[in-house]
């Protein structure tokens, strides 16, 4: 350590073939074999330059990693080293290819324990981000299982070896480096009677993978949000509350605001001139005014570039009464999505009934999920919803009482943290005294991440301040939450234990 004065990463080139040869002899003892020729090591540079690199201490060769691209179906399931690399030849490689397959990588015996191996495997990871490639793939030998051979199979060595049973240099390493054994490899390489020429095929996914796409259209990765706290107050007709409704549409979206997510029952208002009736006619005559609304919030979707979460209405099907809300796309396009679990206040006032249909929507920032404020207290609707691999989760809801709104805000903080995903939510504030079960509002409309070190520590993005009518912006990266999946300090959707127990749609 004392004698290191500079470490540098390197393009291999030609030039440095004898100083590689000398390393290679050294690194290889064992296998004299194994040696590169100078024919092999100009077709690898000449074919893929980026992909030869090795790491040089004081000007001196002191590792290499040497790779091709590989069109990986051809070779996914069961392969050798001499197949992989076409004999030898690297015919193999392919610029149309889509895995990154390793072909070596060592590091001289007297510059190991400095972990130069982890910097050469991130170089790699860095590079297949850059060249938009699935991920890492390569055969990893068991060095130490000739020890083992007699009392156990590859598959009871590895498993051993992943619960800290069994100490295997290369395998330990490569797993501590994000690498997941995917199945075993017999015959792999030929003469490797270490590890008695089994292999285990080792990968790493690329997050940030993202499939061609013939269509002029990329799915966003920063996503802005536009929450609207909405005032209750007494509107004489549609277009009054309408032209309310697009006052907000056209802040949030002067913003440059990808979703306006509005509250739950925002358009109780227009009940006021039916409050004559009972409660349970007052709300159904509400529910006559649905369809124009959601044709009206479909023109400002378009209109302004903005995809619109209607909240949610009233909307009778046959002669049942359902609490729904649209997705109108800016597109043009449209979802419709059901509050599923109603309270027992609206069943008990207005014979609501709980809708039948719960999905993940496809927008063009990813997938989103929609639950309507009672719902957000039902966890497995919204891991459901992460299954189906939803990024956000919008919750418009409406709360009388402050202990009704703490119900609705830490229930979606925890379906935050426990589904990896964001959550925004969106509530009304006021009072609509001449609307009878729509007395009071109480909300503070809120952005949720995970708890980890890339997102607040205290899980809160964005905050609106409380019982004040405003819009609420706030940016949230989706890259993070890919990051989060597999690099998180816990993983809570990867480490469920499914050998136990399982949620499925019936």
């Amino acid at each position: 350590m004392k004698n290191i004065e500079n470490i540098e990463l390197a393009y291999l080139t030609l030039d440095d073939y004898q100083e590689l040869k000398a390393a290679m002899v050294a690194s290889y003892s064992t296998m004299p074999d194994s040696i590169w020729e100078e024919h092999q090591i100009k077709k690898l540079i000449d074919e893929f330059p980026e992909g030869q690199v090795v790491i040089k201490i004081n000007n001196q060769i002191a590792g290499c990693a040497l790779c091709i691209i590989v069109d990986y179906d051809k070779y996914e399931d069961f392969h050798t080293y001499e197949q992989i690399t076409g004999n030898y030849t690297f015919n193999t490689h392919t610029k149309d290819g889509d895995i990154i397959y390793g072909i070596d990588v060592f590091i001289k015996p007297e510059f190991r324990g400095l972990r130069l191996g982890r910097r050469l495997y991130d170089y790699r990871k860095e590079l297949c981000e850059r060249l938009n490639l699935k991920g890492l793939a390569f055969g990893g030998r068991i060095p130490n299982f000739h020890k083992y051979s007699d009392k156990l199979t590859a598959k009871e060595y590895i498993d051993k070896v992943k619960t800290k049973e069994i100490h295997d240099p290369v395998l330990n390493f490569q797993i501590s480096n994000d690498f997941h054994p995917t199945r075993i490899l017999k015959n792999y390489l030929k003469g490797d009677a270490s590890s008695h020429d089994y292999a285990v095929l080792l990968e790493w996914d690329n997050i940030y993978y993202e499939k061609k796409n013939k269509k002029a259209t990329t799915i966003k990765k920063i996503v802005r949000l536009g929450l609207v706290q909405w005032q209750m107050r007494p509107y004489k007709n549609l277009d009054e509350l309408m032209y309310q409704a697009e006052f907000f549409v056209d802040a949030v979206s002067g913003y440059r605001s990808d979703f306006a997510l509005f509250p739950e029952f925002f358009n109780a208002p227009l009940m006021a001139p039916n409050n004559h009736m009972s409660t349970p006619e007052a709300i159904r005559e509400l529910a006559k005014h649905t369809a124009e609304i959601v044709q009206r919030f479909s023109k400002l979707a378009i209109s302004y570039n903005i995809n619109i979460i209607t909240g949610s209405m009233p909307e009778m099907v046959g002669d049942k009464l359902y609490n729904v809300g649209y997705l109108c796309r800016r597109d043009g396009t449209m979802e419709r999505y059901e509050k599923l679990h109603v309270t027992p206040d609206e069943a008990k006032v207005w014979g609501m009934v709980g809708g039948n249909k719960l999905q993940a929507f496809d927008t063009d920032c990813g997938k989103i999920g929609i639950l309507i404020c009672y719902d957000s207290e039902f966890p497995e609707l919204s891991r459901l919803l992460a299954d189906e691999g939803m990024d956000i989760l919008f919750v418009p809801f409406l709360t009388d009482t402050q202990n009704g709104f703490s119900r609705v805000r830490h229930c979606a903080q925890a379906r935050a943290i426990e589904n990896e995903c964001y959550v925004a939510i969106a509530g009304s504030v006021g009072n609509l005294p001449k609307v009878q079960n729509m007395d009071i509002q109480f909300a503070q409309s809120m952005v949720f991440t995970p708890c980890d070190f890339a997102f607040p520590t205290n899980g809160v993005k964005a905050e609106a301040t409380q019982n004040t009518e405003m819009i609420l912006i706030a940016d949230v990266d989706i890259d993070l939450l890919r990051e989060l999946n597999q690099f998180g300090s816990v993983r809570n959707l990867k480490d469920r234990r499914t050998d136990l127990f399982e949620l499925k749609k019936k």
